[in-house]
């Protein structure tokens, strides 16, 4: 998969993707302000959210509309909660724009058909399928359709849910396709965080997997790393002090900061399978064990388990030979703290 200039496969660094969200509180200058900072922060790309209340749902307060599911938004209609979050579209096009001088990707999550035209317009170079919309297949396959990457989120989705994902976006001729695991609570409880299925995800569906993330701190996109995690995005914000609906799981600057460091360092430990030594590590055998002598051995003498022991410092022949050489006479004589050598040895 390639977005940008970045390419994400299974060799490649983590793509991280900060998530604007509703993180702007309605001001265009703090938008901006927040893509600055995303990239001062070690972010890869900004994500943003193409919709408006009319096109996620109506206005009605009947009981249907009001929000129960034991999250933060608890009691507002689901358009007043979208009504306060959405990103205006006329913002879209300075936004893109912002983050192309940081240099930084941007892309969005778009939440129908009028939202795909508007972005491809602006020439989008991915598509992310948020938790919640994993079950609207005709937006998938109208997406998939402009044959540009698409990732796509988990949070919601049992695994017919995921196949069907999958097979939309393949039926369109796209097989250019992440999915993300995501735990849709806001914020999510570690405990369910299962990144195991990072893996999993990647051996079961042959796709390239990562993690959209709403718990909070940095342990689980540092643990989904070190299980293969390709892509991670989180949600970003200024200052905590701006509010807003998704303020309360979303990292600051200096916390996002320490995450991407975390995840760097996760990928450096994670490192390749390679049983050889470096230079330092090979030094590092100065401290294993080999045969020495423990006492004065007098030429002609034996070898015996008061005179020769396994100890360290590793100069000596390796302790492998110990039982062989036991009994054995020595050439010359030995003084103690001499290492073993097999030239001393009559066999």
């Amino acid at each position: 998969m390639k977005i940008g200039q970045f390419d994400i496969s299974k060799t490649s660094s983590v793509f991280i993707i900060a998530e604007l969200s509703a993180n702007h509180n309605g001001s265009l200058e703090t938008a901006l302000e927040t893509i600055q900072a995303a990239k001062r922060a070690g972010a890869d790309a900004i994500k943003l959210q193409t919709y408006t209340a009319d096109t996620l749902t109506i206005n009605c307060d009947k009981e249907d509309f009001i929000i129960k599911s034991g999250s933060i938004w608890d009691g507002k209609t689901y358009y007043e909660l979208y009504q306060s979050a959405y990103t205006p579209w006329e913002w879209h096009k300075a936004l893109y724009y912002c983050a192309k001088e940081e240099g930084l990707i941007c892309f969005s999550s778009p939440f129908d058909k009028t939202a795909v035209d508007f972005l491809e317009n602006l020439n989008t170079p991915a598509y992310k399928i948020a938790s919640f919309e994993i079950t609207d297949i005709p937006l998938i396959e109208y997406v998939a359709s402009k044959g540009k990457p698409v990732i796509i989120s988990t949070g919601i989705a049992e695994m017919e849910d995921i196949e069907l994902a999958l097979d939309a976006c393949r039926r369109m001729g796209n097989n250019n396709i992440a999915l993300l695991k995501c735990t849709s609570s806001y914020p999510a409880p570690i405990e369910e965080a299962n990144m195991i299925m990072v893996k999993d995800m990647a051996e079961r569906y042959g796709v390239i997997t990562g993690l959209s993330d709403h718990t909070m701190g940095s342990t689980v996109p540092t643990v989904a790393t070190c299980f293969g995690a390709k892509i991670i995005e989180k949600h970003f914000i200024l200052d905590h002090s701006i509010g807003g609906p998704d303020a309360s799981f979303s990292m600051d600057e200096r916390e996002f900061t320490e995450m991407v460091k975390s995840v760097r360092e996760a990928e450096k430990a994670i490192g390749i399978v390679d049983y050889s030594l470096t230079e330092k590590q090979k030094k590092g055998k100065d401290f294993s064990r080999s045969l020495y002598v423990v006492e004065d051995i007098k030429a002609g003498e034996m070898i015996t388990e008061r005179n020769v022991r396994s100890i360290r410092p590793g100069f000596g022949m390796h302790p492998k030979f110990y039982h062989e050489i036991m009994e054995k006479t020595v050439k010359n004589n030995l003084e103690r703290g001499s290492s073993l050598e097999e030239k001393n040895i009559i066999y």
